[in-house]
């Protein structure tokens, strides 16, 4: 299987990729590899908490705040799943991304070992297709931040 490169980043840049290039990727056995599925780490967080790298890293900064109001809905979807199965916020979302076909492996950005760990325990879990309609529905399209 061949691997490329593609756009963006997180739970946004993948439905776009999934939904406007999923079908000729999958029809040339492309495989995707898309990178910062937990959006920085927004989807495994609340609202207005913050660690030390969403307070300087100026890069997330540009390419989440213009659609943190209209991402807060999946966010807090995600919560309310992970709520649901006991899970962390991480594994809700990493699961959601490894059910899309053509992911192979989504480029995490490990800087602990439990980023590892969730990682993995998300290949466990899998989302029903109501559970992915429902993360999905509210999504609104966001324009391209840097470089592709």
């Amino acid at each position: 299987m061949e691997y490329v490169k593609l756009g963006n980043t997180g739970l946004d840049v993948s439905r776009i990729c999934l939904g406007c290039m999923g079908f000729g990727v999958r029809g040339e056995g492309i495989g995707m590899i898309p990178y910062s599925p937990l959006a920085s780490g927004r989807l495994t967080r609340e609202r207005g908490e913050t660690t030390h790298r969403s307070e300087t890293d100026l890069v997330q900064k540009r390419k989440y705040d213009a659609m943190a109001d209209a991402d807060q809905v999946i966010v807090d979807r995600v919560a309310e799943l992970a709520t649901k199965q006991g899970v962390p916020r991480s594994h809700i979302a990493l699961a959601w991304l490894l059910q899309k076909q053509p992911v192979t492996a989504p480029i995490i950005g490990a800087t602990k070992t439990s980023h590892l760990e969730d990682a993995v325990a998300a290949l466990l879990l899998q989302l029903t297709s109501e559970e992915i309609t429902y993360l999905e529905e509210p999504y609104v399209p966001h324009p391209v931040v840097g470089a592709l």
